[in-house]
């Protein structure tokens, strides 16, 4: 027995009027837009020169911890204890509250409770965002 398959219900069921609609409110929303996009930059104005311009507010630069094998603190080739560390990063968390980083770069012989001491050291200051590595030789 054959089966008869009815090709015209198919498409009488799909009503393709709404999906018509929205093209059209789409080509005509597009069109406007784009008017209004060029008429923006067809006005001439004579511009004023910034060659001096910086930026309002200047990210914070990144603290830079080194720590010796023998598990010396440095920041800027400066030698610090572990209260001068933190008074340092302290006084950094105060100046940019917050987006300082820190970068803690350590010798790899380093036992690393100085490591530990340097992060947690951050974490008191309320520097949130640091980084730990350790390195080959002098950091």
């Amino acid at each position: 027995m054959p089966v008869k398959l009815n090709k015209g219900t198919a498409l009488s069921l799909l009503d393709l009027t709404p999906m018509i609609d929205m093209v059209f409110n789409l080509l005509i929303f597009f069109m406007v837009v784009s008017q209004f996009a060029s008429e923006e930059r067809a006005l001439k104005v004579d511009l004023p020169e910034g060659t001096l311009a910086m930026p309002l507010t200047s990210p914070p630069k990144v603290i830079y911890i080194n720590i010796d094998q023998s598990g010396r603190y440095y920041i800027n080739s400066r030698r610090l204890d572990e209260r001068e560390l933190a008074r340092y990063l302290r006084q950094a968390a105060i100046d940019n509250p917050t987006n300082q980083t820190a970068n803690v770069r350590a010798d790899k012989r380093c036992p690393w409770d100085f490591v530990a001491t340097a992060m947690r050291l951050c974490n008191e200051a309320g520097i949130r965002e640091y980084s730990a590595s350790l390195t080959a030789g002098q950091p």
